[in-house]
């Protein structure tokens, strides 16, 4: 009878469960949708009309001043929906469409940034807003924020599998929150299946094949692992210093993001560096063919550092792919080995490198490229975990156990 009522009882918590993430997964999953279709189109504008990079100054003064007028000047971003999962802060619901709105400005004009940084700011304001309207208890209201993640993840990214353990990994690395694992899953098949419904385009990432196990391979894999991760570290290091020498030097938000726009205008505007601009997403899709310039990693950190520190908006999260898959492309070049596996290898690392999540970089080789050259992957992943250190994109993510060591440490990741 005990056993009867206590299955009765976990019944009850999935069916409340599954309702809830459902919900959530079609709310979000439309609004990503939404996102996606509107990152396609201005992307498409700018690439046929490149004077819009001239306005990237006027886009800049539309940002601030739209984050001025909504009292949210002190925006930290996707730092903010992972305080909310630490219980340190409240979204607000206006976070989702300032950051639909600004992210697109950011892209019609040219600014270098992701669109994945800024999918997880729209799904945790919508699911931290959905627990409000339920009424949920702050630690259900935190998996709904969980849940909102995964959906928005997988309906702008396409990979759904990977959604679902991201949005459980990133904030506190070294432990999972397995109580979201069937809200976050369902949510994450909902939106993904929404974005679907609504012929949401993924980019056609190469399947990579296994090569032939080799010494030379192997260790090149280790190493680039090994360089992976320092370049992860410099890419934090000077997006958080940037940010803070700028704010230091230029207190005023205005005058600070026209002055870095006009920097990125000049910027763009000289030979061959459209290449940079927005996401960069056919710069690395030729790196993961094998063709590449050996400055690309480098030009693409600086025009992310400049656009993100002055203040406009997005996610490092698709430059950190660029930036990695064009080393790595690089990489196998200089070493006469496949230059496809290792930009793909390079491209999976760096993500490693910045964001601490380990199991989600795996499952995001997985779901782009196959399953074939998985040794590789899970060797190289494993290295730039190890050896990025302490150091993260995000300064609320918290490391909760040591990355050499079975220690609690719960330290929030270096600026």
């Amino acid at each position: 009878m005990h056993y009867s009522i206590h299955i009765l009882s976990h019944l009850r918590l999935l069916v409340r469960w599954l309702l809830l993430s459902l919900v959530t997964g079609a709310i979000v999953g439309g609004v990503g949708a939404a996102f996606a279709w509107g990152m396609t189109l201005v992307t498409s504008l700018r690439t046929q009309h490149s004077w819009l990079l001239l306005f990237l100054p006027v886009s800049g003064l539309a940002i601030v001043g739209l984050y001025r007028i909504c009292h949210f000047e002190k925006d930290s971003g996707t730092n903010t929906v992972l305080s909310t999962l630490h219980a340190k802060t409240e979204i607000p619901a206006r976070m989702a469409p300032l950051i639909f709105i600004s992210t697109m400005l950011t892209h019609l004009c040219g600014g270098s940034s992701g669109r994945e940084g800024a999918a997880l700011q729209i799904g945790g304001s919508l699911g931290n807003l959905l627990g409000r309207w339920f009424h949920l208890q702050p630690a259900d209201k935190r998996v709904l924020v969980m849940c909102g993640m995964s959906a928005a993840f997988s309906a702008v990214f396409g990979t759904p599998l990977a959604a679902v353990f991201f949005a459980m990994e990133v904030g506190s690395v070294g432990i999972m929150y397995y109580a979201a694992l069937v809200p976050c899953v369902t949510a994450s098949l909902c939106a993904n299946f929404i974005a679907k419904l609504c012929r949401v385009e993924q980019e056609g990432y190469p399947v990579i094949s296994m090569p032939d196990w080799s010494l030379e391979t192997l260790a090149a894999a280790v190493l680039l692992g090994l360089c992976c991760a320092g370049l992860s570290v410099l890419f934090c290091i000077l997006l958080h210093e940037t940010d803070c020498f700028l704010k230091k030097k230029i207190p005023n938000a205005y005058i600070r993001i026209v002055s870095i726009a006009v920097i990125l205008v000049i910027l763009g505007l000289l030979p061959n560096n459209a290449d940079y601009l927005g996401a960069g997403i056919p710069v690395l899709l030729r790196a993961l063919s094998g063709q590449v310039v050996w400055y690309a990693f480098l030009m693409k950190l600086l025009f992310t550092v400049l656009t993100m520190a002055a203040g406009f908006k997005g996610g490092e999260i698709v430059p950190s792919f660029f930036i990695g898959a064009t080393f790595g492309c690089l990489y196998g070049l200089l070493l006469h080995l496949s230059p496809s596996l290792f930009a793909a290898l390079g491209m999976i690392a760096v993500f490693c490198g910045v964001t601490n999540c380990p199991v989600t970089s795996l499952l995001i080789a997985f779901e782009l490229f196959g399953m074939g050259a998985m040794p590789y992957f899970l060797i190289c992943i494993a290295i730039s975990y190890m050896l990025s250190g302490y150091y993260g994109l995000y300064h609320s993510q918290k490391i909760i156990y040591s990355k050499y060591a079975p220690k609690y440490i719960n330290r929030h990741t270096r600026n």
